[in-house]
Protein backbone atom coordinates (compact mmCIF):
# COMPACT_ATOMS: atom_id res chain seq x y z
CA UNK A 1 0.00 0.00 0.00
CA UNK A 2 1.45 3.22 -1.06
CA UNK A 3 2.29 5.90 1.70
CA UNK A 4 -0.34 8.97 1.64
CA UNK A 5 1.03 11.97 0.02
CA UNK A 6 3.63 9.74 -2.32
CA UNK A 7 3.36 10.20 -6.46
CA UNK A 8 5.17 9.40 -9.04
CA UNK A 9 6.88 12.14 -10.88
CA UNK A 10 8.17 11.98 -14.49
CA UNK A 11 11.64 14.25 -15.30
CA UNK A 12 12.92 14.62 -18.22
CA UNK A 13 16.49 15.22 -18.60
CA UNK A 14 17.60 15.45 -22.29
CA UNK A 15 21.54 14.65 -21.60
CA UNK A 16 20.84 11.30 -19.60
CA UNK A 17 21.59 8.39 -21.93
CA UNK A 18 23.83 6.07 -20.95
CA UNK A 19 24.79 4.60 -17.62
CA UNK A 20 27.09 6.83 -16.18
CA UNK A 21 24.56 9.49 -16.25
CA UNK A 22 22.52 7.25 -14.37
CA UNK A 23 25.24 6.69 -11.65
CA UNK A 24 25.90 10.25 -11.69
CA UNK A 25 22.31 11.23 -10.67
CA UNK A 26 21.53 8.09 -8.63
CA UNK A 27 24.43 9.50 -6.18
CA UNK A 28 23.37 13.21 -6.93
CA UNK A 29 19.88 12.02 -5.22
CA UNK A 30 20.84 9.94 -2.36
CA UNK A 31 20.33 11.15 1.15
CA UNK A 32 17.63 13.37 0.06
CA UNK A 33 14.40 12.01 2.11
CA UNK A 34 10.94 11.23 0.60
CA UNK A 35 12.34 9.47 -2.13
CA UNK A 36 10.82 5.95 -2.29
CA UNK A 37 12.32 4.65 -5.54
CA UNK A 38 13.91 5.69 -9.08
CA UNK A 39 12.67 4.09 -12.18
CA UNK A 40 15.49 5.19 -15.04
CA UNK A 41 14.03 4.96 -18.63
CA UNK A 42 17.72 6.14 -20.65
CA UNK A 43 15.81 5.48 -24.19
CA UNK A 44 12.73 8.30 -23.36
CA UNK A 45 15.78 10.13 -21.06
CA UNK A 46 12.77 9.94 -18.59
CA UNK A 47 13.47 9.35 -14.80
CA UNK A 48 10.46 8.59 -12.88
CA UNK A 49 10.34 9.34 -9.20
CA UNK A 50 7.92 8.00 -6.36
CA UNK A 51 8.31 10.61 -3.76
CA UNK A 52 6.04 13.35 -1.75
CA UNK A 53 5.46 16.28 -3.61
CA UNK A 54 7.40 18.86 -1.71
CA UNK A 55 10.61 16.31 -2.61
CA UNK A 56 10.64 17.18 -6.03
CA UNK A 57 12.22 21.19 -6.10
CA UNK A 58 15.23 19.12 -3.83
CA UNK A 59 15.30 16.75 -7.04
CA UNK A 60 16.20 18.87 -9.46
CA UNK A 61 18.27 20.82 -7.62
CA UNK A 62 20.70 17.94 -6.89
CA UNK A 63 20.25 16.97 -10.40
CA UNK A 64 21.05 20.69 -11.78
CA UNK A 65 24.37 20.21 -9.11
CA UNK A 66 25.31 17.47 -10.66
CA UNK A 67 25.96 18.75 -14.48
CA UNK A 68 22.47 17.82 -15.41
CA UNK A 69 19.58 19.78 -16.52
CA UNK A 70 15.66 18.32 -15.88
CA UNK A 71 12.44 19.35 -16.23
CA UNK A 72 8.95 17.98 -15.41
CA UNK A 73 7.47 15.95 -17.93
CA UNK A 74 4.45 16.96 -19.79
CA UNK A 75 2.92 14.27 -22.35
CA UNK A 76 1.63 17.09 -24.65
CA UNK A 77 5.39 18.17 -25.60
CA UNK A 78 6.92 14.81 -25.68
CA UNK A 79 7.21 15.16 -29.41
CA UNK A 80 8.08 18.50 -29.63
CA UNK A 81 11.10 17.50 -27.23
CA UNK A 82 12.03 14.63 -29.03
CA UNK A 83 12.47 16.96 -32.50
CA UNK A 84 14.73 19.70 -30.99
CA UNK A 85 16.67 17.14 -29.36
CA UNK A 86 17.03 15.19 -33.21
CA UNK A 87 18.11 18.92 -34.79
CA UNK A 88 20.13 19.58 -31.18
CA UNK A 89 22.60 16.32 -32.45
CA UNK A 90 23.03 17.11 -35.82
CA UNK A 91 24.29 20.36 -34.96
CA UNK A 92 26.36 19.09 -32.69
CA UNK A 93 27.56 16.89 -34.48
CA UNK A 94 28.66 19.43 -37.32
CA UNK A 95 30.45 21.38 -34.19
CA UNK A 96 32.52 18.55 -33.44
CA UNK A 97 33.30 17.07 -37.04
CA UNK A 98 34.82 20.78 -37.01
CA UNK A 99 36.94 20.26 -33.88
CA UNK A 100 38.09 16.99 -34.88
CA UNK A 101 39.10 18.50 -38.05
CA UNK A 102 40.83 21.43 -36.29
CA UNK A 103 42.64 19.10 -34.19
CA UNK A 104 43.82 17.00 -36.71
CA UNK A 105 45.26 19.65 -38.21
CA UNK A 106 47.19 21.12 -35.72
CA UNK A 107 48.36 17.33 -35.36
CA UNK A 108 49.14 17.84 -38.86
CA UNK A 109 50.92 20.90 -38.72
CA UNK A 110 53.39 19.28 -35.92
CA UNK A 111 54.50 16.77 -37.67
CA UNK A 112 55.30 19.22 -41.33
CA UNK A 113 56.53 22.36 -40.02
CA UNK A 114 59.50 22.48 -37.98
CA UNK A 115 59.82 23.95 -34.44
CA UNK A 116 59.13 28.02 -34.71
CA UNK A 117 56.33 31.17 -33.78
CA UNK A 118 54.44 30.24 -36.80
CA UNK A 119 54.19 26.56 -36.52
CA UNK A 120 54.19 26.55 -32.15
CA UNK A 121 51.40 29.57 -32.88
CA UNK A 122 48.72 27.54 -34.86
CA UNK A 123 48.92 24.10 -33.23
CA UNK A 124 47.99 26.24 -30.02
CA UNK A 125 45.56 28.46 -31.89
CA UNK A 126 43.84 25.41 -33.48
CA UNK A 127 43.83 23.34 -30.49
CA UNK A 128 42.46 25.75 -28.66
CA UNK A 129 39.83 26.34 -30.97
CA UNK A 130 39.35 22.47 -30.81
CA UNK A 131 38.21 22.25 -27.24
CA UNK A 132 36.39 25.08 -27.23
CA UNK A 133 33.85 23.65 -29.80
CA UNK A 134 33.98 19.59 -28.09
CA UNK A 135 34.89 19.93 -24.08
CA UNK A 136 33.05 23.19 -22.37
CA UNK A 137 30.34 20.84 -21.24
CA UNK A 138 32.56 17.72 -20.39
CA UNK A 139 34.71 20.92 -18.33
CA UNK A 140 31.63 21.97 -17.12
CA UNK A 141 30.56 18.50 -15.49
CA UNK A 142 34.11 17.74 -14.80
CA UNK A 143 34.57 20.88 -12.75
CA UNK A 144 31.01 20.21 -10.43
CA UNK A 145 32.47 16.61 -10.30
CA UNK A 146 35.60 17.58 -8.97
CA UNK A 147 34.05 20.58 -6.23
CA UNK A 148 31.79 17.64 -5.01
CA UNK A 149 34.41 15.34 -4.88
CA UNK A 150 33.74 12.95 -7.31
CA UNK A 151 35.81 11.46 -9.97
CA UNK A 152 33.90 10.31 -12.93
CA UNK A 153 34.75 10.10 -16.79
CA UNK A 154 34.10 13.82 -17.27
CA UNK A 155 36.70 14.71 -14.34
CA UNK A 156 39.41 12.36 -15.74
CA UNK A 157 38.76 13.89 -18.71
CA UNK A 158 39.16 17.21 -17.82
CA UNK A 159 42.07 16.30 -15.64
CA UNK A 160 44.20 14.83 -19.09
CA UNK A 161 43.16 17.46 -20.87
CA UNK A 162 44.43 20.17 -19.16
CA UNK A 163 47.66 18.18 -18.19
CA UNK A 164 48.42 17.43 -21.64
CA UNK A 165 48.09 20.88 -23.15
CA UNK A 166 50.17 22.21 -19.63
CA UNK A 167 53.02 19.91 -20.69
CA UNK A 168 53.01 21.47 -24.39
CA UNK A 169 50.92 18.47 -26.53
CA UNK A 170 48.19 20.24 -27.39
CA UNK A 171 47.37 18.63 -30.45
CA UNK A 172 46.98 15.53 -28.55
CA UNK A 173 45.11 17.03 -25.84
CA UNK A 174 42.44 18.53 -28.67
CA UNK A 175 42.41 15.29 -30.20
CA UNK A 176 41.85 13.51 -27.38
CA UNK A 177 38.69 16.00 -26.15
CA UNK A 178 37.00 15.44 -29.45
CA UNK A 179 37.15 12.06 -29.79
CA UNK A 180 35.67 11.67 -26.54
CA UNK A 181 32.93 14.09 -27.02
CA UNK A 182 32.18 12.41 -30.84
CA UNK A 183 32.35 9.01 -28.64
CA UNK A 184 29.47 10.63 -26.34
CA UNK A 185 27.59 11.79 -29.13
CA UNK A 186 27.01 8.44 -31.05
CA UNK A 187 26.12 6.95 -27.83
CA UNK A 188 23.41 9.43 -27.41
CA UNK A 189 22.42 8.81 -31.32
CA UNK A 190 22.00 4.89 -30.33
CA UNK A 191 19.90 5.53 -27.64
CA UNK A 192 17.77 7.77 -29.85
CA UNK A 193 17.71 4.72 -32.59
CA UNK A 194 16.23 2.32 -29.74
CA UNK A 195 13.44 5.57 -28.71
CA UNK A 196 12.38 5.73 -31.72
CA UNK A 197 12.14 1.59 -32.49
CA UNK A 198 9.95 1.75 -28.74
CA UNK A 199 8.06 4.49 -31.00
CA UNK A 200 7.33 2.93 -33.94
CA UNK A 201 6.09 -0.34 -31.80
CA UNK A 202 3.60 2.56 -30.49
CA UNK A 203 2.62 3.58 -33.58
CA UNK A 204 1.55 -0.10 -34.94
CA UNK A 205 -1.61 -0.13 -32.63
CA UNK A 206 -4.51 2.21 -33.92
CA UNK A 207 -5.45 4.87 -31.67
CA UNK A 208 -9.73 3.97 -32.47
CA UNK A 209 -11.49 0.77 -32.53
CA UNK A 210 -14.65 0.26 -33.62
CA UNK A 211 -16.82 -1.07 -30.74
CA UNK A 212 -20.28 -2.97 -30.84
CA UNK A 213 -22.44 -1.20 -28.62
CA UNK A 214 -25.71 -3.43 -26.62
CA UNK A 215 -28.24 -2.35 -29.77
CA UNK A 216 -25.77 -3.68 -32.22
CA UNK A 217 -24.90 -0.41 -33.66
CA UNK A 218 -20.62 0.16 -34.12
CA UNK A 219 -19.28 3.10 -32.65
CA UNK A 220 -15.56 4.26 -32.84
CA UNK A 221 -14.00 5.13 -29.40
CA UNK A 222 -10.66 5.56 -28.41
CA UNK A 223 -8.70 2.08 -28.05
CA UNK A 224 -7.76 2.69 -24.19
CA UNK A 225 -11.24 3.25 -23.41
CA UNK A 226 -12.26 -0.34 -24.73
CA UNK A 227 -12.95 -2.91 -21.58
CA UNK A 228 -12.15 -6.79 -21.66
CA UNK A 229 -15.02 -8.55 -23.14
CA UNK A 230 -16.37 -5.69 -25.38
CA UNK A 231 -16.20 -6.69 -29.38
CA UNK A 232 -14.51 -5.03 -31.73
CA UNK A 233 -14.90 -5.10 -35.75
CA UNK A 234 -11.66 -5.19 -37.74
CA UNK A 235 -11.98 -4.66 -41.65
CA UNK A 236 -9.93 -5.86 -44.40
CA UNK A 237 -6.57 -4.09 -44.46
CA UNK A 238 -6.39 -2.75 -41.03
CA UNK A 239 -4.35 -3.12 -38.08
CA UNK A 240 -6.14 -4.75 -35.16
CA UNK A 241 -6.15 -2.63 -32.48
CA UNK A 242 -6.00 -4.70 -29.35
CA UNK A 243 -5.80 -8.04 -28.57
CA UNK A 244 -8.53 -10.52 -28.48
CA UNK A 245 -10.13 -13.83 -29.68
CA UNK A 246 -12.32 -13.91 -32.72
CA UNK A 247 -15.53 -14.82 -32.39
CA UNK A 248 -16.96 -14.39 -36.26
CA UNK A 249 -15.36 -14.33 -39.87
CA UNK A 250 -12.11 -16.25 -41.00
CA UNK A 251 -8.97 -14.32 -42.32
CA UNK A 252 -5.02 -14.24 -42.84
CA UNK A 253 -3.17 -12.22 -40.59
CA UNK A 254 -0.12 -10.65 -41.27
CA UNK A 255 1.95 -11.01 -38.06
CA UNK A 256 5.74 -9.55 -39.50
CA UNK A 257 5.25 -6.43 -37.01
CA UNK A 258 4.78 -8.44 -33.90
CA UNK A 259 6.10 -11.94 -34.28
CA UNK A 260 8.59 -11.32 -37.28
CA UNK A 261 6.33 -14.16 -39.42
CA UNK A 262 7.51 -13.84 -43.18
CA UNK A 263 4.04 -15.02 -43.96
CA UNK A 264 0.09 -14.43 -43.10
CA UNK A 265 -1.13 -16.46 -40.73
CA UNK A 266 -4.51 -18.09 -41.47
CA UNK A 267 -7.26 -16.89 -38.35
CA UNK A 268 -10.38 -18.24 -37.73
CA UNK A 269 -13.39 -18.21 -34.67
CA UNK A 270 -11.56 -18.75 -31.58
CA UNK A 271 -7.89 -18.36 -32.64
CA UNK A 272 -6.23 -15.40 -31.02
CA UNK A 273 -4.75 -12.66 -32.51
CA UNK A 274 -2.83 -9.04 -31.34
CA UNK A 275 -2.48 -5.48 -31.24
CA UNK A 276 -0.61 -4.26 -34.29
CA UNK A 277 -0.93 -6.88 -36.46
CA UNK A 278 -2.43 -6.36 -39.97
CA UNK A 279 -6.37 -8.18 -40.79
CA UNK A 280 -5.53 -8.84 -44.79
CA UNK A 281 -9.05 -10.49 -46.33
CA UNK A 282 -12.08 -10.46 -44.60
CA UNK A 283 -13.94 -8.55 -41.77
CA UNK A 284 -13.27 -9.90 -38.12
CA UNK A 285 -15.27 -9.09 -34.86
CA UNK A 286 -13.34 -9.79 -31.97
CA UNK A 287 -13.30 -10.42 -28.41
CA UNK A 288 -11.30 -8.05 -26.25
CA UNK A 289 -9.21 -10.15 -23.84
CA UNK A 290 -6.64 -7.54 -23.10
CA UNK A 291 -6.74 -3.64 -22.85
CA UNK A 292 -4.62 -1.55 -24.46
CA UNK A 293 -2.04 -0.85 -21.24
CA UNK A 294 -1.78 -4.74 -21.11
CA UNK A 295 -1.64 -5.82 -24.87
CA UNK A 296 0.96 -7.63 -26.07
CA UNK A 297 3.06 -4.85 -28.14
CA UNK A 298 2.35 -2.49 -24.31
CA UNK A 299 4.07 -5.65 -22.44
CA UNK A 300 6.95 -6.15 -25.20
CA UNK A 301 7.74 -2.20 -24.48
CA UNK A 302 6.91 -2.29 -20.88
CA UNK A 303 9.80 -5.47 -20.77
CA UNK A 304 12.33 -2.63 -23.27
CA UNK A 305 12.06 -0.10 -21.07
CA UNK A 306 12.93 -2.46 -17.88
CA UNK A 307 15.79 -3.43 -19.11
CA UNK A 308 17.54 -0.21 -20.26
CA UNK A 309 16.96 1.08 -17.06
CA UNK A 310 17.61 -2.09 -15.04
CA UNK A 311 21.39 -2.79 -14.09
CA UNK A 312 22.86 -5.88 -14.72
CA UNK A 313 24.88 -7.77 -12.08
CA UNK A 314 28.28 -7.29 -14.06
CA UNK A 315 27.31 -3.37 -14.22
CA UNK A 316 26.65 -3.34 -10.25
CA UNK A 317 30.11 -4.85 -9.56
CA UNK A 318 32.17 -2.46 -12.64
CA UNK A 319 30.29 0.69 -10.61
CA UNK A 320 31.82 -0.44 -7.46
CA UNK A 321 35.01 -1.19 -8.48
CA UNK A 322 35.60 1.71 -10.68
CA UNK A 323 33.85 3.80 -6.80
CA UNK A 324 37.62 2.53 -5.44
CA UNK A 325 39.97 1.86 -8.45
CA UNK A 326 39.34 5.09 -10.19
CA UNK A 327 40.54 7.15 -7.09
CA UNK A 328 43.62 4.87 -6.20
CA UNK A 329 44.98 4.97 -9.94
CA UNK A 330 44.12 9.21 -9.59
CA UNK A 331 45.93 9.93 -6.76
CA UNK A 332 48.43 6.83 -7.42
CA UNK A 333 49.56 9.42 -10.60
CA UNK A 334 48.99 12.50 -8.34
CA UNK A 335 51.63 11.57 -5.79
CA UNK A 336 53.68 10.41 -8.81
CA UNK A 337 53.65 13.76 -10.37
CA UNK A 338 54.62 16.05 -7.22
CA UNK A 339 56.90 13.33 -5.25
CA UNK A 340 59.44 12.17 -8.72
CA UNK A 341 60.45 15.94 -8.78
CA UNK A 342 61.02 16.26 -4.68
CA UNK A 343 62.71 12.12 -4.54
CA UNK A 344 64.73 12.47 -7.92
CA UNK A 345 64.73 15.83 -8.59
CA UNK A 346 63.79 17.87 -11.66
CA UNK A 347 66.43 17.02 -13.75
CA UNK A 348 66.11 13.03 -13.24
CA UNK A 349 62.10 13.56 -13.93
CA UNK A 350 62.44 15.62 -17.43
CA UNK A 351 65.28 12.86 -18.50
CA UNK A 352 62.10 9.99 -17.17
CA UNK A 353 59.43 11.81 -18.74
CA UNK A 354 61.22 12.44 -22.17
CA UNK A 355 62.44 9.05 -22.39
CA UNK A 356 58.52 8.17 -21.78
CA UNK A 357 57.06 10.34 -24.68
Amino acid sequence: MAKRGVTTTELHIPAMDCASEEAEIRRALEGIPGIESLNFQLGERVLGIRSTPETIPSVLQAIEDAGLRATVREASNTSAAAGSRFAGLTREMLQLCAALALALGAEAISFALADGPISTGLQLVLSLTAIALSGLETYKKGLQALRKGRLNINALMSVAVTGAFLIGEWPEAATVMALYSIAELIEARAVDRARNAIKSLLALAPEEAQVRRENGSWEKVPSSAVAMGQVIRVSPGERLPLDGKILKGASAINQAPVTGESLPVDKRVGDPVFAGTINETAELEIEVTAVASDSTIARIIHAVEEAQGSRAPTQRFVDRFAAVYTPGVFFLALAVAIGAPLLLGWDWTAAIYKSLV
